[in-house]
């Protein structure tokens, strides 16, 4: 994950000399006071009239700046009855309970306008002589759709039950009328003081109050947040932390201040007020969340502060955004002028109605058809909505539910993206979006933990205006030999050393007998740890922390540092800094940050090695290593003492204490004197050039968004080969939206233009820039520069930038994006982007939760999109359009009916035939189609990147193939019917001269629709496998046991009175055998002509043919089982 990029500077922050510092201090008072009047103005200004007047007390809000009143805030009561009334502490995550379970189901179901048709259709059958296809012939289909859709959300609901179950009801200790009682978890309430033991998962949300340990201190594990695996430090405050007793804890009053319940993981703030005791600010530091695991600590204390769903774990519980494939709304667009389509064909069948019956009811008045002339154009319009409804597939939207689910399936088992090291496989977090991988233009690629490692490991320093690296020992490292020898810089470089060992928030881990070389180290980024391990191979081993204090081996010599303050890294600030008492009594501030944030805050008389160290800077980002400057200011004691008192109220406040703590920090953090910088390396994953290669051989364009400094980006750039040496750069480097403007202008249009009209050039944006670039002036210009160049890397970017510019090519371009990156700062994109991929990273999961699909390595992209998302484009397209095909080419034939039956509106199949076409007869092909074919193998379309063009430039799937199919199915049913019709015509089939009447004819069409719907299922397919022709010839086989069994059944069972004897009727005739001969060949006829021409065409060359007959020649999945992964893994074919 890449670093946050600071924001601007805030309007407190100064540089003055140490002078001049006592007088700061008693200033920032006011300043605090002068900042909220300018917020609470604000505020009044343009906040709506409905929000709650401002309270006075400034301690009365949130840390977002919204102003609290006494409802607002939370105050809860310790060891007594609560006022208020707080959320229980039972969580569910399922979507249905017994009660609710019908109507939402029904309400999420009914939101898709093909089942709300459909129902409507069925209801329109009820109507009494309307329907004439039966009361049932609709609803049963809906029915047992409904019911499969239902079973589904019904398994898969009952194990989140189940999961709900299981932790509401495990065990906690809990402190109940000056008695410790064990009750289970969903008993638990706010202000209740609990005691969780050691490897257990705290309950709720808790502020530590005591431990084990001395001073409070306790060590949690929050992988089930965040998906960090290191250990992280919690500390009771000084007041709390020496009560251990139980009638201490009965004895333990006042009131707990909190602000309201919210999702952000990382922050808290509240006052504890005890009574006759002053108040103590409680922060992170003191809150241990639910889903957190409590190590290396053999107990601890807490009270409970948020329950249930208002704990931070729950509230970030939220669902993804709804994302939507291309494919499926140009299906949806399809299906509403298939609709209009339905009901002009309607409305023409009733005119004709009209007009044949009044030329025929006097002619033909043996017909007795005299009677419908007084019939409702209405009534008829009915009937024939009925006959025609199936022209939409009422079967489509379950078939590509359950297929889209076995795909998704597919991508979580292919051993070839199992991470093995990391025992990481392949997830597909949703499964609407399968095809949309084969439709990728634009990747936007984080850089750190995505095209790198993220696994940091310290290379060289500079210190002191000299370049040091590393060596296998202490003492054949000039550094220390420089030291050893006292060199004129060795006060600088024990400086250097001592911040790399101390300014940090590194948990050390050693075990008894543990020499120096086997301590292991935690740390919340791989960065900090990079640095206490490159002190530690300088001779500075950092060994031992406490709430007060650290200790270092400093070359063999024991050094103790107290910590008195520690001002932590963020976003904003970019930079971090201890404020250390060493053995000398002398305090220091050591600060580690960003170059140009270190640079600014620079004393005069500090700046010795500043043009060296910038040159070495230089150096380091030119080898693609990640770079922070160190420096360290000495402090005088009055001056600490005085903002130790402002940095104590900044600290304490409720209201915007983040940013009263921010500027606190900066007050303290200036005149720094320059010590160095540090070179930390993060190589790149493997595959990573190779992967990004393939992606642009398959015109797929890469962008690189990073947090990093523009030179480091640009060598991961010649490292990845997403540049080359050939191309030109052109940096963006502007201060304001003027300069910007006017560089963009004068590079669009200029430079060398490849034969795709694009520029041989990358572009490269800083952060700053990009600001201006995003503009409402400048989005469209800066766009088209960046569409013309054939690669784009913006550096130092924030998170915000990063979906910013995402948004911006998704929205203006309408092409399909992916965003990927492995950290919490990648979130916003991957979300705003069509796909969104997630890197299960050192730096933790969020990522990963919020994406939609997740890979352990960025080189897995490469197949997850050239096979997964080209093989399923490509399937899902042909099972879209099949669908459609085999409805029209079977329905259709109702309306070549009417016209021979006088637009009567007279079926031509048997009624339960017509429900269980789509549901019994045709089913498995789709399946088949959008499971396993495939239209070459996977090791030629990672080898052919090109062969991924067809899906992403939609080439299988648009208005054009769509109403192609279309036509395609009315041409097939004008032929099915109509040579049906002429070997029938004369109504005498058999030697005996008998005439079997209109159902035979029905079911001779019926049976020739479904044997070359199946014919045509075996024309789109390329790959055949022994499922494969289970499916085709197996539906075909389905339906000849169905007309032998259906033509008996009755009258054991009271259904199909007019199909018994069928099968003696058709099976006895050779007129059918001729006709099952014939008609389906020269319905295909063409089809089959057309594919031979197709594939004899030069251009269609490229793709290799698959000539694979049998399973056993078919290439299988290699997938991976979700037991046992690190077992031997076996190939599904």
């Amino acid at each position: 994950m890449d670093r946050p990029v600071a924001g601007p500077l805030s309007p407190v922050q100064v540089i003055v000399p140490v002078s001049r510092r006592r007088a700061t201090m008693q200033q920032v008072s006011r300043r605090y006071d002068d900042f909220i009047i300018r917020v609470r103005n604000f505020t009044s200004l343009y906040i709506p009239c409905h929000r709650k007047t401002p309270a006075r007390n400034d301690d009365d809000a949130t840390t977002s700046g919204i102003t609290l009143d006494d409802s607002d805030k939370r105050v809860i009561r310790l060891n007594e009855p609560q006022v208020q009334k707080y959320c229980n502490n039972h969580i569910s995550t399922a979507k249905y309970s017994v009660l609710s379970f019908l109507p939402s189901f029904l309400f999420e179901q009914f939101r898709r306008y093909s089942n709300c048709f459909f129902l409507l259709i069925a209801l329109l059958q009820q109507i009494p002589d309307v329907s004439p296809t039966g009361r049932y012939t609709t609803l049963v289909p809906l029915m047992f759709i409904l019911a499969v859709s239902a079973i589904k959300e019904i398994v898969e609901d009952i194990k989140r039950h189940r999961a709900d179950d299981e932790i509401n009801h495990r065990l906690i200790e809990v402190l109940q009328n000056g008695q410790w009682h064990t009750i289970k978890w969903h008993e638990l309430s706010v202000g209740d003081i609990v005691k969780v033991l050691n490897n257990t998962f705290f309950p709720a949300d808790l502020v530590l109050l005591s431990s084990s340990e001395p001073q409070g201190m306790s060590f949690i594990e929050t992988s089930n947040l965040d998906g960090e695996t290191n250990l992280k430090i919690r500390q009771g405050v000084p007041t709390t932390s020496k009560i251990l007793e139980t009638k201490d804890f009965s004895q333990f009053r006042g009131t707990l201040e909190s602000e309201p319940p919210n999702r952000h993981l990382y922050e808290f703030n509240g006052v504890l007020k005890e009574h006759d005791k002053q108040a103590v600010a409680l922060g992170p530091d003191q809150l241990l969340l639910r889903g957190a695991m409590l190590r290396n600590t053999a107990w601890i204390f807490g009270i409970v502060i948020y329950t249930g769903h208002d704990t931070k774990l729950m509230r970030n519980s939220t669902s993804a955004p709804l994302k939507r494939s291309t494919v499926d709304r140009l299906t949806n667009t399809q299906i509403l002028m298939l609709f209009f389509i339905l009901i002009i064909l309607c409305i023409v069948s009733c005119i004709f109605n009209q007009i044949w019956t009044n030329e025929h009811f006097k002619k033909d008045w043996y017909l007795g058809i005299g009677n419908l002339l007084n019939k409702n154009f209405a009534y008829n319009l009915l009937t024939f909505i009925i006959l025609y409804n199936n022209l939409i597939p009422i079967s489509l939207q379950v078939t590509l539910e359950l297929v889209r689910f076995l795909q998704a399936i597919f991508i979580n088992m292919d051993i070839d993206m199992y991470h093995e090291e990391s025992d990481t496989p392949a997830m597909a977090r949703t499964s609407n979006l399968n095809e949309e991988l084969g439709m990728v233009k634009y990747v936007f690629s984080d850089k750190t933990g995505t095209l790198t490692r993220n696994v940091m490991e310290f290379k060289k320093c500079s210190v002191a205006g000299s370049m040091y690296g590393v060596e296998e020992t202490p003492a054949q490292s000039l550094l220390v030999q420089n030291i050893l020898n006292n060199h004129r810089t060795a006060p600088t470089l024990r400086e250097f050393l001592t911040l790399m060992a101390i300014c940090h928030t590194v948990i050390p881990e050693k075990q008894p007998g543990d020499s120096m070389s086997d301590i292991q180290y935690h740390a919340a980024s791989p960065d900090e740890r990079a640095l206490v391990y490159g002190a530690k191979k300088f001779g500075y081993v950092f060994y031992t922390r406490t709430p007060t204090y650290v200790e270092i081996e400093a070359l063999g010599v024991q050094e103790r540092f107290e910590i008195l303050n520690v001002l932590e890294f963020t976003s904003t600030r970019k930079r971090m800094s201890v404020i250390a008492r060493n053995s000398k009594s002398e305090i220091k501030l050591y600060c580690k940050g960003a170059d140009t944030v270190i640079y600014e805050r620079l004393a005069p008389d500090g700046v010795a090695y500043r043009e060296s160290t910038l040159s070495h800077l230089e150096e380091f980002a030119t080898e693609g290593l990640r770079t922070l400057c160190c420096a360290v200011s000495d402090i005088p004691d009055d001056v600490y003492e005085d903002w130790k008192h402002t940095y104590h109220k900044a600290s304490t406040s409720l209201q915007y204490r983040e940013q009263k703590v921010e500027d606190a920090a900066n007050l303290i953090e200036t005149n720094l004197r320059l010590l160095g910088a540090t070179a930390i390396e993060d190589k790149l994953q493997d595959g990573v050039p190779e992967t990004i290669a393939s992606l642009l051989e398959a015109k797929i364009n890469v962008w690189v968004l990073t947090g990093d400094k523009q030179e480091t980006a640009i060598n991961i750039g010649y490292s990845c080969q997403l540049l080359s040496h050939s191309m030109d750069l052109i940096l963006l480097n502007q201060d304001c939206l003027d300069n910007t403007r006017s560089c963009i202008l004068e590079h669009i249009g200029n430079g060398r233009f490849d034969n795709m009209g694009r520029k041989d050039a990358a572009l490269i944006v800083d952060g700053k820039t990009l600001k201006y670039a995003l503009s409402c002036d400048l989005r469209r210009e800066f766009l088209d520069l960046c569409i013309t160049c054939k690669v784009v890397i913006c550096c130092r970017v924030s998170p915000i930038q990063k979906a910013e510019v995402v948004d911006l090519v998704t929205t203006i371009t309408k092409s399909v994006t992916l965003a990927i990156g492995d950290g919490a700062n990648d979130v916003a994109m991957i979300q705003k982007a069509n796909v969104g991929v997630g890197i299960s990273g050192v730096e933790g999961l969020q990522a990963a939760c919020a994406s939609d699909y997740s890979i352990a390595q960025f080189s897995y992209l490469r197949k997850l999109l050239l096979v997964h998302g080209a093989w399923n484009y490509s399937r899902m397209c042909k099972l879209i359009l099949y669908s459609f095909y085999k409805n029209i080419c079977l329905y259709v034939i109702e309306l070549w009916f009417a016209i021979y039956s006088g637009w009567s509106g007279q079926i031509l199949f048997e009624r339960w035939t017509i429900g269980l076409y789509n549901v019994f007869f045709t089913a498995l092909p789709p399946f088949a189609m959008g499971l396993f074919d495939k239209v070459t193998s996977a090791e030629q379309m990672l080898k052919e990147p090109r062969l991924y063009a067809p899906s992403q430039n939609a080439k299988l799937f648009n208005v054009k193939v769509f109403w192609r199919c279309i036509v395609n199915a009315l041409f097939h049913s004008v032929l099915l019917f109509w040579l049906s019709y002429k070997i029938y015509e004369k109504d005498v089939i058999w030697k005996n001269g008998r005439d079997g009447g209109y159902l035979v004819l029905g079911n001779i069409v019926y049976t020739y629709v479904v044997v070359t719907v199946c014919l045509k299922a075996g024309l789109l397919t390329n790959s055949w496998t022994w499922l494969t022709h289970c499916s085709i010839w197996g539906s075909i086989v389905l339906w000849f046991i169905f007309i032998f069994i259906y033509s008996n059944i009755w009258p054991a069972l009271p259904v199909g009175a007019v199909f018994t004897g069928m099968d003696d009727m058709v099976f006895t005739t050779p007129v059918f055998w001729a006709g099952l001969l014939l008609i389906p060949i020269s319905a295909l006829l063409f089809d089959v002509s057309w594919k031979a021409y197709r594939n004899s065409r030069k251009e269609n060359m490229l793709t290799p043919p698959m000539k694979e007959s049998r399973s056993s020649e078919t290439e299988g999945y290699r997938m991976v089982t979700p037991r046992g992964r690190n077992e031997q893994y076996e190939e599904l074919a």
